[in-house]
């Protein structure tokens, strides 16, 4: 046994949930599910390892709800943090610590980690012109803009992305801008703010990562890190104009707060904090011990905050560790399709703990044996159902009740004493003591799935033994050999029920209880016993099924929800009708049919092409956002329409004195409108 102040240590986080919504199975398979089992297992092996998670709470989707439902930011926070933290409990995500942001200790955690960059002079001051509402009197955040989206012309873009085509988007490149707190037109205002300079640290993250991680890391994670570095890192704002977060704690600073990819990470800390608080421990070692091992457990869309924006973060710190590993999962689709929570295209945890009842390992197993480690993976009810019925109640639940069954009819539920073992015996003895060594080195390489699928083989090994050796036939022949049977299978029993607790924990529970399986046993044990984990004479309890079927009906309620909801967004997929215009509005437009010329590239501008068109009459410049569609090569000579009365409008500095009409395939792709037979430039759509 290890000295308690030699105990390796780890810090397992879970990207923190984000509380504008519950939590989905998404979420489950790509980051809680991977880190509780792998925390679990180094707890298993007696490390000091603490398991720390809590919610995102700040960040402008908090406010946009907030708005919408009527309520304060603070009320939404409130509402979902519950859902959340209530969910994972019932689920049996065995976090030592689940807190969050809005917290007096994390807000004063995030300011000091802030004043102490600043005091260091970590940070670049910029002044820039943002979108302000002199109505609302704020500076506009990107989600507080709407207007015309460059690249696909879809009328209701956001300022950081276009729901419709989903470029991401800066306020400022928005056509047509305007308030969604006011629906007034905003006006350009300088502000000061604080930038993380990351391009200061580019040779830093080289080295660290590509060098010395380049054989530990994932393919998928490295493959990010080196793109981003390649694409060149540039300085990063801090700070925002907002009233909901964490303030900057900085006179000149007044009515802005910390961006919440800034604030949020640091949340794992002061939630550390806050357990070390509540236990009585020291919290600094799991944080600034160069000995400590820090995972990051996260989705593959937080690569770069974990990886890249965080360690700098750290590193500029100069007190905190810097990650070990950050094992990213890939996306789970459901059904064949993106989850999306704004199409309510999800199974959330919450509700499956209604319908589901007691049945919280079921998905765990089928999440894990399905995870996205290396590619985006899909769940369906279908399957949910047949690895339930065939792999957890055929094999796993099927053997645990014959071993108890036939130990409670052949010995009154008592471990027999066995006789000479055979070598099919010490063969299946053999096997069973390597088991905890080939699921413990598949989990420290973050490979889940093949370790649940060796941790079921135990079954399997278990159910193939009893099926060759056949102690229903030999009870009446050869009794003493049954007695070698039963305990031996009793002795794989117990190390399903040892081992099960990191992949199964209620399972697990179950199995303990059963066998009557010691709390003292450990994962080394399984590896370590001299004759058996269960003595002969163990008395066991009665067995109780494990699982159970789960039939068709069940699971075509489960799908019929789905189909509801494809078809409600099947409703919605299609823009809703403007408001009616008179036909004099109409007749003021003038659509004309034009011939392109010339297209070129506008520099610095990924998303907008230069077009020079012959309308018949004149020869014009129109800007188009459609580069990241169509090359410059492919245009000339291309028939279109174009809105000519339009008023012109300066765009990347090229005056655009019109707009090309085109229409938008339902992802997003701009496709010409042209006129079906050959007729003159310059002719009007009437």
């Amino acid at each position: 046994m290890h000295m308690e102040n030699k105990k390796e240590r780890y810090t397992i986080t879970a990207a923190l949930p984000y509380t504008n919504g519950p939590v989905h199975i998404g979420h489950l398979a790509g980051v809680y599910i991977p880190a509780d089992i792998y925390t679990r297992y180094q707890k298993a092996k007696g490390k000091d390892a603490i398991y720390i998670c809590g919610s995102d709470e700040h960040g402008v989707p908090i406010t946009l709800r907030a708005k919408k439902e009527g309520k304060s930011p603070q009320e939404i926070v409130d509402k979902y943090h519950k859902l959340i933290k209530e969910s994972f409990e019932k689920f049996g995500i065995a976090f030592d610590y689940y807190g969050r942001t809005s917290s007096p200790i994390h807000h004063k955690t995030a300011s000091d980690f802030f004043k102490k960059l600043y005091d260091k002079g970590v940070f670049i001051e910029k002044e820039s012109e943002q979108l302000y509402d002199e109505e609302a009197g704020q500076f506009l955040a990107d989600r507080f803009v709407k207007g015309t989206c460059p690249k696909c012309g879809y009328e209701e873009a956001y300022g950081d992305q276009c729901e419709r085509c989903g470029t991401s988007l800066s306020p400022l490149e928005l056509i047509d801008p305007v308030s969604t707190i006011t629906g007034s037109k905003p006006v350009l205002k300088k502000t000061k703010h604080w930038y993380l300079p990351l391009d200061k640290y580019e040779d830093w993250l080289r080295q660290w990562i590509l060098e010395g991680h380049k054989n530990d890391w994932k393919p998928n994670v490295l493959g990010q890190v080196k793109s981003w570095l390649d694409d060149g890192l540039r300085p990063r704002a801090v700070t925002r104009d907002l009233d909901w977060g964490v303030p900057v704690p900085l006179e000149e600073g007044k009515g802005k707060v910390l961006y919440v990819w800034f604030d949020a990470p640091i949340g794992y800390i002061s939630n550390t904090i806050e357990w070390a608080e509540k236990t009585g421990k020291d919290w600094k070692p799991y944080w600034q011990d160069e000995n400590t091992k820090l995972i990051h457990f996260i989705g593959k869309d937080n690569i770069v905050f974990h990886t890249i924006i965080f360690p700098v973060m750290l590193k500029a710190h100069g007190d905190f560790i810097v990650p070990e590993n950050v094992p990213a999962n890939e996306f789970l689709n459901l059904e064949g399709d993106k989850i999306s929570t704004s199409r309510n295209w999800a199974v959330w945890l919450h509700e499956y703990l209604e319908d589901f009842p007691g049945k919280q390992d079921v998905l765990r197993y089928v999440l894990t044996a399905n995870a996205p480690e290396t590619k985006d993976n899909d769940f369906t009810w279908k399957d949910f159902q047949a690895r339930n019925n065939n792999e957890l109640v055929g094999n796993l639940g099927n053997f645990i009740n014959r071993v108890a069954v036939l130990t409670h009819k052949y010995y009154d539920g008592v471990i027999p004493k066995p006789g000479e073992f055979k070598d099919s015996d010490k063969e299946v003895l053999s096997q069973l003591k390597k088991f905890p060594e080939k699921i413990g080195h598949l989990i420290e390489r973050f490979r889940f799935r093949e370790a649940l699928s060796e941790y079921m083989n135990m079954a399997r090994m278990g159910n193939k033994y009893l099926a060759d050796e056949e102690p229903w036939k030999k009870i009446k022949t050869d009794p003493e050999s049954v007695q070698t049977i039963m305990f031996i299978t009793n002795q794989i029993a117990a190390a399903l029920g040892i081992l099960g607790e990191i992949f199964l924990p209620f399972t697990a529970r179950k199995i303990k209880k059963i066998f009557n399986i010691p709390e003292k046993y450990s994962w080394d044990d399984v590896s370590q016993f001299d004759s058996s984990l269960l003595p002969a004479g163990h008395q066991i309890n009665k067995p109780e099924l494990l699982f159970e079927k789960i039939d068709d009906e069940t699971i075509q309620k489960q799908i019929d929800k789905l189909l509801t909801t494809k078809k409600q967004n099947e409703k919605t997929m299609y823009d809703p009708l403007k408001e009616t215009i008179q036909f004099d509005d109409f007749t003021k437009l003038d659509i004309r049919t034009a011939t392109i010329l010339e297209a070129e590239r506008i520099p610095k501008a990924k998303k907008l092409l230069k077009l020079t068109v012959d309308l018949g009459f004149e020869k014009r410049t129109v800007v188009a956002g459609i580069a990241e569609y169509y090359s410059p090569e492919e245009l000339p000579g291309k028939k279109i329409l174009v809105l000519a009365n339009l008023e012109p409008r300066k765009l990347r500095g090229v005056l655009s004195q019109g707009m090309v009409l085109m229409a938008n395939t339902p992802d997003g792709k701009p496709v010409f409108i042209s006129p079906e037979e050959d007729v003159p430039n310059g002719s009007v759509i009437s």
